[in-house]
């Protein structure tokens, strides 16, 4: 008896990749640019957060430390929802 066959996995899909020439006028552009802020913005609070958590559980409690993070949260929240709203329309791509 032989082992059954694996399936490889399957890749991953890869990050937004911009072909052609960086203009920075035309819509899909400046959409990806927002898209990378948006997520290094993601990236910095739950690196940065989950820092301070451990941080906090490791030493003394902090007592503003819910604030901070929930004041954070709340202004990802509301740089995705304008990252959202400043999504170029249909029309607006070029062919």
């Amino acid at each position: 008896m032989g082992c059954p066959s694996v399936k490889p996995l399957t890749p991953f899909t890869m990050p937004i990749r911009w072909y052609g020439p960086a203009n920075p006028e035309d819509p899909t552009y400046r959409h990806f640019d927002r898209i990378v802020n948006l997520t290094l913005h993601a990236g910095l609070f739950a690196a940065f957060n989950s820092g301070l958590w451990v941080v906090q559980n490791l030493r003394h409690p902090w007592t503003h430390l819910n604030w901070l993070t929930l004041t954070w949260l709340a202004m990802l929240v509301l740089h995705a929802g304008v990252v959202i709203s400043m999504r170029p329309s249909g029309e607006q791509l070029e062919p």
